[in-house]
């Protein structure tokens, strides 16, 4: 299995604030969320456009992104008044979920669509604010489904809900858990209810898994943030770290808090130092699903690298 080092990463598109996850598309056309309250897209040439909410509400702060069909967007707002949103490609921003079984969702993380055109959307924590959530062996994340039947809670107690995505068999629903350090995953069922929850992948020292992907040999691609770290997991049990970029006393230092429970918001802020700030999500692209893009929580470009391996088309390949 194959490495990178960071000096071998190459970086696209300027102006970026907070490109915390990436979505690619067969065109080219990248798109990532932009924390001043919208979208930004990077066009192959390298590119940057920009599309901002109009009359967003208060510390709107746009984490996972999914596109849409037209080329729309769905918002997953981590600001603290929470929610989904849709936003046109003018601007126009529309709240579409701002509570579910009749409680305001918390600040919200990510959101996904599948193929079959159900939108999965999750929610960290239940704690406002989410600093409590950081310490280890805590889990009171949840996962949102919404499709013809509505919008309903369909997992619970996840530690620290982070990207939830169908995989390409479409008979799983994958989900990184930071605090609980590994990647679920539910099977799901013809209702589209979730069957029993069980671990894909545990990971260790160091290791605080935020996004993810598949390639097309049936593998996850996760991201961990602080350590800047990627690790290939396989459906038999191995895992293979490909790439890392982190001072290893620092690293000690925050997994040394993380074990005695004081890990807060400025271990995790810590990666920012590093060339690639921090990474927190991940993405094939490229003609031929051979182009990793990544995205970071703190970086204003984003940063990729060629694969051996080709990526499992993301259900917007084609948008």
């Amino acid at each position: 299995m194959f490495t990178i080092k960071p000096e071998d990463i190459r970086f696209i598109g300027e102006d970026l604030q907070r490109c915390e996850c990436v979505m690619t598309t067969r065109s080219g056309d990248l798109f990532t969320p932009d924390k001043r309250g919208g979208v930004a897209i990077v066009r192959a040439d390298g590119r940057t456009e920009h599309v901002f909410a109009k009359n967003a509400p208060e510390g709107f702060l746009p984490n996972g992104i999914a596109l849409l069909p037209d080329r729309s967007w769905l918002i997953a707002n981590l600001g603290p008044s929470g929610g989904l949103y849709h936003l046109a490609q003018d601007g126009t921003l529309t709240p579409r979920l701002l509570e579910v079984e009749g409680k305001r969702l918390q600040p919200t993380n990510f959101v996904g669509v599948d193929r079959e055109g159900r939108t999965w959307v999750t929610i960290s924590t239940k704690a406002v604010p989410r600093e409590p959530s950081m310490r280890k062996g805590f889990g009171d994340g949840y996962i949102i489904l919404i499709d013809s039947r509505g919008a309903r809670v369909v997992a619970d107690n996840v530690g620290f809900t982070n990207e939830a995505i169908v995989d390409p068999s479409g008979r799983w629903l994958y989900v990184n858990e930071t605090i609980a350090r590994c990647t679920s995953r539910y099977p799901i069922r013809h209702d589209s209810s979730l069957g029993d929850r069980e671990v894909f992948a545990q990971y260790g020292a160091g290791t605080w898994p935020d996004g993810f992907a598949f390639d097309a040999e049936g593998a996850v691609w996760i991201v961990s943030v602080v350590s800047n770290r990627i690790i290939r997991a396989t459906q038999d049990g191995r895992q293979h770290i490909i790439l890392e970029d982190v001072d290893p006393d620092w690293l000690a230092v925050c997994e040394a808090a993380f074990q005695n429970g004081t890990y807060n918001r400025s271990h995790l802020d810590s990666g920012g130092k590093r060339p690639m700030g921090n990474l927190s999500g991940i993405s094939f692209g490229g003609p031929d699903l051979k182009t990793v893009y990544l995205g970071s929580l703190f970086g204003t470009r984003l940063a990729s690298f060629r694969s051996p391996i080709a990526g499992a088309e993301p259900a917007q390949w084609g948008f």
